[in-house]
């Protein structure tokens, strides 16, 4: 009982922390993540946009957005 009560107040921390990240620290995370590194990704529309141009390739945009308080 103990256990399962010591877990569920650090995984509640853990959550109220990860809460005060900036956007910007989130992003960073995400970015940061295996799969990603897997291409050359863009993440400036202008630059993207650009590069598009030069070398006639469409360009795969991903929008996300979280909505959580």
């Amino acid at each position: 009982m103990r256990i399962a009560v010591s877990v569920g107040l650090l995984l509640g921390l853990a959550a109220a922390a990860r809460a005060q990240d900036t956007p910007e620290e989130k992003r960073d995370r995400k970015l940061a993540l295996p799969f990603l590194k897997k291409a050359p990704w863009i993440t400036d529309y202008d630059k993207a946009l650009e590069e598009s141009r030069k070398s006639g390739k469409a360009i795969f945009a991903y929008f996300t957005r979280s909505y959580a308080p």
